[in-house]
């Protein structure tokens, strides 16, 4: 290829390779699609990558005259290695996706219109969005929102048909990799929809409960405070269910940024805690292959959730929770030491007994938060470490660790 002369017209201005499906923007500008599509769908970009001007209308023409001096430069150029470039297939149009939506309303042919549906979600950044625009995540939400788990408990038959459909609208929906204005439109529907995602967390199947928290995931980045504080206890309970069950990795870590990014929010806090979710945290952190970013979410979750006094009587309760949350100071990464310092520091102010500050100086928290501020491990740690040590220098000014000079601000 570099010691052929490529026509500079014929390479994409993103890839900077030979494009083999080019298309035009509003904007003049030609790219190979899948480039573009990347740069608008997946990059959710709004301008263009040339003229740097904002794109109105995110259409993609094909470029035909384009692609058909492609081929023929090819064929010219095929005994120099050049392949032909196939013509590429067209792109979905929004009758056909309607008639699909259509044809699928038939429980007999439901599945397969589902199939096909996803099939054509999954060719390109084009079909996905055209499917949002024929109305399809809005009939896929129906069949989620018509899932009944009562009625599959009572017939194996209607559980298998009824789960199928579920799994594949589920699967697709996320898919769609949805814009933010259906994400608002499905937070919108009075939590019906979140209600319905709960519904399969707790009843559905291993698939479906996976694709709901990754939905439920996509909409609460996107919701406003108050949608966040209304989320139903039930929610949090299914959402401790899925990190129990440990169903994937994707679904897991999913589960942990929604923790991270809803339980700031008003009472999400003592929901989560009264959930369950502090005993599985820990028994998470108790886990030696547990991988750095998890760590760091599970620390933060737990530091949101001792937040409130229901959070930290669970931290307290568990065995191993004061130990491992001191262990991981120092070990994993600054975030998490700073995080694991303001979950002793909320247990340092808030439950304080003498027998707790007594394990806390068996555990060798004492002597971890002493170490703390003799290394580089960030200004914020060190001042929480710093305020740990200074509430309780008294009790636990026997230890050899304790600084001279937070022990000489007590008399003797």
């Amino acid at each position: 290829m570099d010691e052929i002369d490529v026509p500079p017209f014929f390479i994409c201005p993103i890839s900077l390779e030979i494009m083999k499906d080019p298309v035009t923007l509003s904007t003049g500008i030609t790219y190979d699609r899948e480039s573009i599509e990347k740069w608008l769908f997946s990059g959710k970009n709004t301008t263009c990558p040339v003229t740097k001007q904002v794109i109105a209308d995110c259409e993609l023409t094909p470029n035909h005259t384009l692609r058909r001096l492609l081929q023929s430069w090819c064929m010219l150029n095929a005994s120099l290695g050049i392949e032909r470039i196939p013509t590429p297939k067209p792109p979905i149009s929004k009758a056909q996706i309607v008639k699909l939506l259509i044809d699928a309303k038939s429980p007999q042919q439901q599945i397969k219109c589902l199939d096909t549906l996803k099939s054509i979600a999954a060719e390109n950044a084009t079909n996905k969005r055209c499917m949002e625009s024929s109305g399809a995540v809005e009939f896929l939400a129906s069949i989620v929102c018509n899932y009944d788990p009562t009625a599959s408990e009572e017939s194996l038959d209607y559980e298998f048909d009824s789960i199928r459909p579920i799994d594949e609208a589920l699967s697709i929906l996320y898919s769609l990799q949805l814009s933010e204005a259906s994400l608002k439109n499905l937070m919108g529907k009075n939590g019906d929809f979140i209600l319905s995602l709960t519904r399969v967390m707790q009843r559905g199947s291993y698939e479906s409960r996976a694709y709901a928290v990754l939905l439920l995931k996509s909409m609460a980045e996107i919701a406003d405070p108050m949608q966040l504080i209304n989320f139903r206890p039930q929610l949090f309970i299914e959402l401790v269910q899925v990190l129990h069950d440990q169903i994937s990795k994707q679904a897991s870590k999913a589960t942990l940024q929604l923790l991270v990014s809803i339980c700031p929010w008003g009472r999400n806090k003592v929901k989560a805690a009264e959930a369950g979710v502090v005993p599985v945290l820990i028994d998470l952190l108790l886990d030696s292959s547990l991988e750095r970013r998890a760590c760091e979410m599970i620390l933060t979750v737990l530091d949101a959730v001792c937040g409130c006094a229901e959070g930290r009587s669970e931290l307290l309760k568990h065995g191993a929770g004061l130990a491992i949350v001191s262990k991981k100071i120092l070990r994993v990464s600054q975030v998490a030491s700073e995080r694991a310092v303001r979950i002793l520091l909320s247990i340092a102010k808030f439950c304080a007994s003498s027998k707790v500050l007594q394990e806390m100086q068996q555990l060798g928290v004492v002597a971890k938060l002493c170490l703390v501020l003799h290394l580089d491990c960030g200004p914020k740690t060190k001042e929480k470490a710093r305020e740990v040590l200074k509430l309780h220098a008294r009790v636990w000014k026997n230890s050899p660790c304790m600084p001279t000079n937070l022990v000489s601000s007590y008399p003797a």
